[in-house]
């Protein structure tokens, strides 16, 4: 069999890597986007104790190997406290509920900031404007704040949706089966190193598309500045 014919008959497997590397990135950064504007919000709460917990939690999973994270909710939290003992009866869901639970927690952490730096970034006098038209706190957040503050956040909330899909590759470490452990399998079986071409290939054209998609989507907003 040729080195083509070889690449080829590998691909089916790949793509079902990737809709788990796809799924899992698409899940936890929209799950973590959510968490993460309380997180932000509570982090600029003049109540000390919010402040304080939201300032922890960002400084804890900024603060530790995303891996590590990923082995304590997968392996240590079940034992600690048996009410997280995942099983589902599915393998699969055994091994993703974990993983999307420790993304999307490691992810509200970062989009946190970048949500912080963007509420802050909208100029006070936008506060003080709403204020004066007799708008209460959670009406000046969203309906004056937030809306402009979405439009800052789509470039760095991009590069955050990149690093976690080439982050999801750490989920081979439960024997999850994406693009990477799909690649490892092939070449485990095969013994044939050149399952990584089409690999990298693959992660280069998701990327890619993503990039795309966020640019556009930068530039459509961009005019409302």
């Amino acid at each position: 069999m040729g080195a083509l014919q070889k690449i080829l008959s590998w691909v089916p497997s790949l793509l079902g890597g990737a809709r788990v590397t796809i799924g899992l990135t698409l899940l936890s950064v929209s799950a973590g986007v959510i968490l993460s504007l309380f997180l932000a919000l509570g982090k600029m709460s003049k109540y000390t104790w919010v402040n304080k917990f939201c300032s922890a939690y960002i400084f804890f999973f900024r603060g530790t190997p995303l891996l590590m994270q990923l082995y304590f909710i997968y392996y240590a939290l079940p034992l600690m406290v048996p009410f997280f003992i995942i099983r589902t009866g599915d393998q699969f869901l055994d091994r993703f509920i974990p993983a999307f639970i420790a993304f999307s927690l490691n992810s509200a952490a970062y989009c946190a900031e970048i949500i912080r730096a963007a509420i802050q970034s909208i100029h006070k006098g936008q506060f003080e404007a709403s204020r004066a038209l007799g708008l209460s706190y959670p009406q000046t957040m969203s309906l004056v704040v937030v809306p402009q503050a979405i439009r800052r956040l789509i470039p760095p909330i991009g590069n955050e949706f990149i690093m976690v899909l080439k982050d999801a590759s750490l989920v081979s470490m439960i024997a999850l089966i994406d693009i990477t452990k799909a690649t490892r399998n092939i070449e485990g079986s095969t013994r044939s190193a050149l399952v990584y071409i089409p690999a990298m290939i693959l992660y280069l054209i998701i990327t890619a598309v993503f990039t795309f998609v966020f640019h556009k989507l930068e530039k459509k907003y961009s005019v409302y500045e």
